[in-house]
């Protein structure tokens, strides 16, 4: 067990955090840690906070109460702005490409190097975006062709690329393999293991699929009805154990439903 007096791993710690909307509660308490290097992820049914808590930790909602530390200093974002520039991104299921732009155009998006201080500097952005794609992996034809034009895991990979080289040090990836075929699932999963491997940024991963969970993450959180119910390494879990918990739950929820007298 680690001691109390040791240095803490964690590059983000949310602590006690709630959140209201009006008469509606969508975060109850919440505990949470993502240590340095660590993929984790959160699952939950629709409706369970999953998307709140995100939005809190990168600055685009502000807690009710509790504190959120990034290695271990607090901090209170003001925008999602001010979350970026601390080293926290998201990347959400609508990805914010431009599809109209060419891949570099949009892996330069809104920090695009320019000369003469007003002309944008294309041949560098084209450059660094096939040394960063060709660096992680990602395979795209040419960094010229429109966004609009590739696969839905190479505008993925796209958006990921784009925030790991802004820097990045939490990814927050939402439903990252939603609406996704097999084999443009796998590009993606192997992206985050590369990622993983590197150790250069902690990934956070909402997700529906829990074995694609045991498989690319550390650890696992089930967040239910606003709180963190479950926390362990995916090496000391299973898919069943998971699947149990949310069919409990499904079906405590459906039993508050059911009229008196109805039979299970």
């Amino acid at each position: 067990m680690t001691s109390p007096d040791a240095p803490s791993t964690d590059v983000l710690r949310v602590e006690h955090v709630s959140k209201r909307f009006g008469t509606v509660t969508a975060l109850r308490d919440v505990n949470i840690r993502l240590a340095k290097g660590e993929v984790l992820g959160l699952i939950g049914d629709n409706g369970a906070g999953k998307s709140t808590l995100m939005k809190i930790i990168c600055g685009f909602h502000q807690p009710d109460t509790g504190r959120i530390l990034l290695d271990g200093d607090e901090v209170s974002f003001r925008s999602v702005d001010h979350a970026r520039a601390l080293g926290i991104d998201t990347v959400y299921q609508d990805l914010a490409l431009i599809n109209e732009l060419s891949v570099y155009h949009n892996m330069f998006l809104n920090r695009e190097p320019v000369i003469l201080g007003c002309l944008l500097n294309n041949r560098k952005m084209r450059s660094l975006a096939r040394r960063h794609l060709d660096d992680m992996g990602v395979h795209i034809p040419s960094v010229d062709v429109e966004v609009a034009k590739l696969s839905g895991g190479q505008r993925q990979a796209i958006a990921v690329a784009r925030s790991v080289y802004s820097r990045s040090k939490i990814l927050l990836l939402d439903e990252p393999l939603a609406a996704m075929g097999a084999k443009e699932g796998v590009q993606i999963l192997d992206l985050v293991r590369d990622l993983k491997a590197r150790g250069e940024v902690s990934i956070m991963i909402i997700a529906h699929n829990y074995a694609q969970v045991l498989e690319v993450c550390d650890r696992v959180n089930l967040l239910q009805h606003g709180s963190i119910t479950f926390d362990k390494p995916t090496a000391r879990t299973s898919l069943k154990e998971l699947t149990d918990l949310v069919v409990a739950e499904y079906r405590t929820a459906r039993a508050g439903l059911r009229p008196a007298g109805d039979p299970p």
